[in-house]
Order: structure tokens, then C-alpha cells, then sequence
């Protein structure tokens, strides 16, 4: 298993264009980028993805992965038929895309029930998985080599669970085996950040839990740190990695020593933050410093692992 570093584009939305990224990508020796999604990637004239994609390919970079950043399309969970269509056209819009930048992945969290109406998550979840399967027909006519989904942090957003994530699994994962010919893998794209804290704030399951008991589906993942509650993501800065609880140490630790259990050869960790304060003289140009010292304190703690070995 070849275990690689990449970035996610959420923090440059509506704030920096792709060649700044791309340039402090190449800057640091970044090479995959995972496409976040904003609101006109589910419109635009596809001669604006094939641009991308050769605008990335002239910094040497590979569009790998398209996933959600805006939680966009839940409408299989709300019951309702109108939101319904919507997250089916939008899903199926996004496998286009994907395939227009040349990713090998796209995907998205599941959706997330209604807080005042719990009772429909099973009704909710079954509506995701029929969607799913049928879309896994178009990701394979479109030479895409699998569909993702990501666990969550709460109790409405499945799969937060380790019986959720391996029943779901398991049952997707049976599908494709019975449709090889027909359908594409159905992948994790994991998040090391993501545990699960009841309403009195008693973790019920912690984030590295999830993550390995994920790692038998995974072929991408969410590299980002936390607090003692998941209540709220960043970076690896020096400031954050004080307040932070997420090992870099570990993560990398953990990909290795369990390469066998990854379903992919090559496995891509994506830097997944924010960034400051959008929309502010005082803090958008701090974006390119957030960056660069995650992404140099993530490769510092490879290097070191792979020199000790």
C-alpha cells in the first residue's frame, strides 16, 4: 500500500483561484487534489472542468477525487419527492463531473435525518442505498473506479456507528459482488476527526475507533485534527496541534501497519480545513500560512516514520 498526501479545495471557495492552490501545492510537493464541491460545479459548461483539469495537470497535480463540502445533497432523508429528484439529479450531475476531471472517486455523506424526526432514519438510509446502487451503474459507464460515502459525527447522520458502518458496508459491498459486471466498487472516504458525542457530550465512539474499523472499505480519507468533542475541525498548526487531539503520529502509524486491510494500493490522505475567517481583510491571507504548516508538519511526521523503519 503506497499511502500519499493530498489537499482538499473547500478553503479557497469564493476566496483564491485554483492556480494559487495548484502553485502551493507544487510548492510543497503536493500531487492530488481533492475537488470539493460549490454551488456552480453542479452547472457549469463542462468545458470549464476540462480546463481544470488541464490547469492541474500543467502544475503536475491529478484531480483524483470530487466529494461534498456542503452536506448538498441529504435529499434522500427528508421524505420528501421533490428533494428527493434533486439529490438524485445533483448525484448524478457530480458522477459527470468526476468523470470530466479525470478523478478515479466521487462522493458524499449519506444525508442526514430530521432532529424531530429520528424515527425515519431507517426509512431514509434504505432510500440512499436503492439511489446508490443505481448510480453505481452510471459511475461504471462513465469509467469512474468507485463511489464513496463518509461516517459522520452524530446519531442523524449515518454511518456514525461501527455496527452502521459494517452493515452498510457489507450490504453495498454484496451488491457490487453480485453485479460485478454491471457496477463499481462502493468505497469509505474516512475522516480522522470524526467520533461520535452523545447530547451530555459522553463519547460514545472516538474518531481513531471509526477510522480503523473503517479501514477494510477505505481507499481515501479526511486528514484533519479536533477537539476532545469533535465539535470543531482545523489544522496541524503549532497552535492547533496543542489544543488538537488528533495524533499525526497515529494516523500515519495506522495506515501502515494495517496495509493489508486497505482495498486500494494507493490511498490518499486529504488535508480537509476551512481555513480562517472567510471574507475578512484580517484573515483570508492567512489561508497560504494555515496550509503550509499543516501540510509541512503532516509530511515531517511521514518522513520520520518511513526513515525509522
Amino acid at each position: 500500500m503506497r499511502f500519499e498526501l493530498g489537499v482538499k479545495s473547500d478553503p479557497i471557495e469564493y476566496r483564491y483561484s485554483f492556480d494559487w492552490l495548484f502553485a502551493l501545492m507544487r510548492e510543497h510537493d503536493i500531487h492530488f487534489l481533492q475537488l470539493g464541491s460549490f454551488f456552480e460545479l453542479f452547472s457549469v459548461d463542462d468545458v470549464y472542468l476540462t480546463d481544470l483539469r488541464t490547469l492541474a495537470d500543467s502544475y503536475g497535480i491529478r484531480i483524483k477525487s470530487v466529494f461534498t463540502a456542503h452536506r448538498e445533497l441529504g435529499g434522500f432523508f427528508t421524505g420528501n419527492l421533490h428533494l428527493e429528484k434533486a439529490a438524485r439529479r445533483n448525484w448524478e450531475r457530480l458522477i459527470d463531473v468526476a468523470a470530466l476531471v479525470g478523478a478515479d472517486y466521487v462522493g458524499s455523506n449519506p444525508g442526514s435525518v430530521y432532529r424531530n424526526r429520528l424515527a425515519d432514519k431507517e426509512r431514509g438510509l434504505a432510500t440512499y442505498v436503492r439511489h446508490i446502487q443505481e448510480l453505481s451503474k452510471k459511475a461504471r459507464s462513465k469509467g469512474l473506479k468507485a463511489l464513496t460515502l463518509e461516517p459522520m459525527s452524530c446519531l442523524a447522520e449515518p454511518p456514525s456507528t461501527p455496527g452502521e458502518i459494517r452493515s452498510l458496508m457489507t450490504g453495498l459491498s454484496a451488491y457490487h459482488q453480485a453485479n460485478l459486471g454491471t457496477t463499481v466498487p462502493f468505497y469509505l472516504c474516512g475522516d480522522v476527526s470524526h467520533g461520535v458525542a452523545d447530547k451530555d457530550r459522553y463519547i460514545l465512539h472516538d474518531n481513531m475507533e471509526l477510522f480503523e474499523i473503517g479501514l477494510p472499505w477505505m481507499c481515501e480519507f479526511h486528514f484533519k485534527n479536533t477537539d476532545p468533542i469533535f465539535n470543531s475541525t482545523f489544522g496541524f498548526g503549532p497552535e492547533e496541534r496543542q489544543r488538537g487531539i488528533v495524533d499525526v503520529a497515529k494516523v500515519v502509524s495506522i495506515t501502515h501497519e494495517h496495509a493489508a486491510e486497505w482495498p486500494e494500493e494507493e490511498v490518499v490522505g486529504y488535508l480537509e480545513i476551512g481555513g480562517p475567517k472567510h471574507g475578512r481583510d484580517y484573515s483570508d491571507h492567512l489561508l497560504g500560512q494555515q496550509l503550509s504548516e499543516s501540510l509541512e508538519h503532516i509530511q515531517t511526521v511521514m518522513q520520520k516514520y518511513l526513515k525509522a523503519l
